[in-house]
């Protein structure tokens, strides 16, 4: 179970990337969560904490981070475990970015089914706030 959405936007790489890693205001504009936290840098390595909308509080980690470009973190679940990604390009004067969701071990089709619904229904008004607040 993987999908991803795409916006472009006027805005600068940099715009969107201080806006994806800034953590603690990640629910402006992802409704889908109450508050999110980072315990350290960005950086790989560092831990945070995500409480949802709906369901229960989930720790991440930060499993990959090229600034400026792309991050990537992963949520532990039973059985197996939720892969966020978000990455930048630039072409033409405009910024392209994308937020792809996976799922894996042997849960994956479970939780892709359960959670994967929601989070595919709400990540195109997702990447729309994201753009919104980057071009204000």
């Amino acid at each position: 179970m993987q999908f991803n959405c795409t916006r472009t936007t006027t805005a600068s790489p940099e715009r969107i990337w201080q806006i994806w890693t800034d953590v603690p205001n990640w629910y402006r504009w992802d409704k889908g969560l109450k508050m999110a936290e980072l315990s350290g840098p960005f950086a790989v390595g560092t831990k945070g904490k995500l409480i949802p909308d709906k369901g229960a509080t989930a720790n991440f980690v930060l499993t990959a981070v090229d600034p400026g470009r792309s991050y990537t973190f992963r949520t532990m679940l039973p059985l197996g475990s939720l892969y966020v990604k978000r990455v930048l390009s630039r072409q033409n004067g405009l910024t392209s970015f994308t937020h792809e969701v996976w799922f894996t071990g042997l849960s994956k089709g479970i939780f892709g089914r359960v959670l994967g619904k929601r989070f595919r229904a709400i990540l195109p008004e997702v990447l729309e706030s994201i753009k919104t607040i980057a071009e204000q």
